[in-house]
């Protein structure tokens, strides 16, 4: 079992930075990549970032590349999401989401998502 929660998120003006934290509990050792997703009022849910277990081999969507970096704390089991120079358009709710492999079982986790709230 694998959990994950979600913190970090608040009220920024444009052009500041925020940094999403993504603790995860439990079976750890089964994540085997982690992401991040947001999803905007009328909007569907879209991939953020994504990286391996280690934070390597990280990828972005075009939309925040160069400005969103994905990092993890291996001591603390927490994965990060650095957000900088943020627009409005970036207002949305952002979910962290893991991948588990482990023994006869494969399957994706999430957390309660953090809202991210950029004023102009």
């Amino acid at each position: 079992h694998v959990q994950l929660v979600e913190s970090g998120g608040g009220l920024v003006q444009a052009g500041g930075s925020l940094r999403l934290a993504c603790a995860a509990s439990g079976e750890t050792v089964c994540i085997s990549t982690v992401a991040w997703y947001r999803q905007a009022p009328g909007e569907e849910r879209a991939m953020v970032a994504r990286s391996t277990n280690t934070g390597s081999n990280p990828s972005y969507a075009d939309s925040v590349k160069g400005r969103f970096s994905i990092s993890r704390d291996r001591t603390r089991m927490t994965m990060y999401l650095q957000l900088d120079d943020l627009k409005p358009e970036d207002t949305a709710v952002y979910y962290c989401s893991a991948h588990l492999l482990c023994y006869d079982r494969e399957y994706d986790v999430w957390g309660q998502g953090t809202q991210v709230t950029v004023s102009s």
